[in-house]
C-alpha cells in the first residue's frame, strides 16, 4: 500500500487534464505498471531472482519472497487506487481548486476522503490477490497454507491436506471480502 496508492495518485495527477498533467511521466509510469501486472506471480518471482538477491540477499524464504510480493503487489494496487481516486467528482475538485487550496492538500485532505469507500474495496481485492501469491510463493520455501499445501498435499499424494487447504484459503478470503464490504459501506455512509 505504501507504494501502490503514491502510485496510483501519480497516475490521477499526471494523467490527461490531471492538476500535473504530464504526458510522458504518465505515459511511462501507465507502460510499467501494465507491464508488471501482466506478469504471472510465479514468472515475476523468476525473473527478479537477481535484483532480489542484491537487494535482499537472499532469494528463498519469507526474506526472499517479500520483494517480489511488493513488486507484484503494488501496481495492481496503483491501478485500483487510480480507479477509485477517479470516481471522486469532478467538479469538487474543481471547487477546492477555486478556492486557492493546493493540489496536495486537495488530495490528502479531499479526493482521498471521498474515494475512501473505493479505497478499501480496491485493498479488499488487492489483499485477497496477495493470499493467491503468498500461496505460490510457498513454492520457494516462504512457508504458510501454500508450503503445506504444496509439500504435504500434493508432493506427498495427500488430497484430505490440499482440499482442507483449500477450505481455509475459502474461508480467509470470504472473510476478507465480507469485512472489506462492510467497512466500504460504513465508509460511504459517513
Amino acid at each position: 500500500m505504501l507504494v501502490g496508492l503514491p502510485l496510483g495518485i501519480l497516475l490521477v495527477l499526471t494523467r490527461k487534464d490531471g492538476q500535473a498533467e504530464n504526458k510522458v511521466a504518465y505515459t511511462i509510469l501507465n507502460w510499467v505498471i501494465n507491464i508488471l501486472r501482466s506478469l504471472p506471480f510465479i514468472i515475476l518471482l523468476f525473473l527478479i531472482l537477481p535484483f532480489t538477491k542484491l537487494v535482499v540477499g537472499t532469494t528463498i524464504g519469507v526474506k526472499g519472497v517479500i520483494l517480489p510480493l511488493v513488486v507484484f503487489t503494488a501496481p495492481y494496487i496503483a491501478r485500483l487506487m487510480e480507479s477509485a481516486l477517479l470516481e471522486v467528482d469532478r467538479g469538487v475538485i474543481e471547487a477546492y481548486q477555486a478556492m486557492g487550496i493546493s493540489t496536495s492538500k486537495i488530495i490528502l485532505n479531499v479526493v482521498l476522503r471521498e474515494a475512501r469507500s473505493g479505497i478499501v474495496l480496491g485493498l479488499t481485492i488487492a489483499t485477497i490477490g496477495l493470499i493467491g501469491a503468498t500461496a505460490m510463493a510457498g513454492l520457494v520455501g516462504a512457508g504458510g497454507l501454500g508450503t503445506i499445501a504444496y509439500q504435504y498435499g500434493f508432493q506427498r499424494f495427500e488430497p484430505t491436506i490440499m482440499y482442507a487447504t483449500i477450505i481455509i484459503l475459502i474461508i480467509i478470503v470470504q472473510a476478507l471480502q465480507s469485512l472489506g464490504n462492510f467497512l466500504a459501506r460504513r465508509l460511504k455512509k459517513d
